[in-house]
């Protein structure tokens, strides 16, 4: 939490977003749950008037949504696309407009942070590495990188720092079936130099950390969170 005030965004599960909140506050921090279809543009800006209204402003925005199903090319219906593209890269889309257009309004404030509003895409490593039956993923994934570039170019100028982070293989509910044995976990781990599945602190600490005066200078980079996945670890071995 690292003293932040937070409005958890959600589509689905109230009762575990509620959680989240109540161990905010258990925190002695201030929180608040709000709901939306992040790919209705409506919904999100009645969502970011909420958090307006709720927490009387906005510093920072952290988009770390995913939507994947396993399909391959010539089976993959549209409407499979379209969701996965939609919750991944068209939700940031606007949720990212929306925070932007409320950093540049209100501008820097300097007893809060040298930045006027930072946004942090969480990704994967798969922006780069393919990943066969989920063209979708990676396409979003790369079109999240593309698109947190060129924010953080147009932004820049009203110092608005947009940067991500592109997570490896995490001990996730989404990535059950990964570690739900021994020997699913170990032929993962062949795939991490590092040797061990990431977690959820991993990319909460890298988040903090960009998010902090500390990076102030750091905008359009991405940050890999990943034990070494992004080496390729296969070829490790060739002559």
């Amino acid at each position: 939490m690292a003293g932040a005030s937070v409005a958890v965004g959600y589509s689905h599960g109230a009762e575990a977003i509620e959680q989240v909140v109540h161990a905010i506050r258990d925190r002695g921090g201030l929180g608040c749950a709000v709901q939306a279809d992040i790919g209705q543009e409506h919904q999100v800006q009645a969502m970011f008037r909420q958090v307006f209204d709720n927490l009387g402003g906005l510093d920072l925005l952290v988009y770390g949504t995913e939507s994947n199903n396993r399909a391959h090319l010539v089976d993959m219906p549209l409407r499979e696309w379209d969701s996965v593209l939609r919750v991944n890269l068209t939700g940031l889309f606007l949720c990212a407009r929306e925070a932007a257009r409320e950093f540049i309004r209100v501008g820097v404030r300097a007893e809060r942070s040298s930045a006027a509003g930072k946004i942090v895409c969480i990704t994967s490593v798969h922006d780069r590495i393919p990943w066969s039956g989920h063209a979708h993923y990676t396409a979003a994934m790369g079109g999240v990188t593309m698109l947190m570039k060129t924010m953080a170019q147009e932004l820049a100028m009203h110092k608005v720092r947009v940067n991500a982070i592109a997570a490896g293989l995490m001990r996730t509910p989404a990535n059950h079936g990964l570690w739900s044995s021994a020997e699913r976990e170990a032929e993962a781990l062949t795939l991490i130099p590092y040797g061990r599945l990431g977690m959820d602190r991993d990319v909460a600490k890298a988040a903090v950390w960009l998010a902090s005066d500390e990076a102030d200078y750091v905008t359009g980079a991405t940050l890999r969170i990943d034990g070494g996945m992004s080496l390729y670890p296969g070829f490790e071995k060739l002559p």
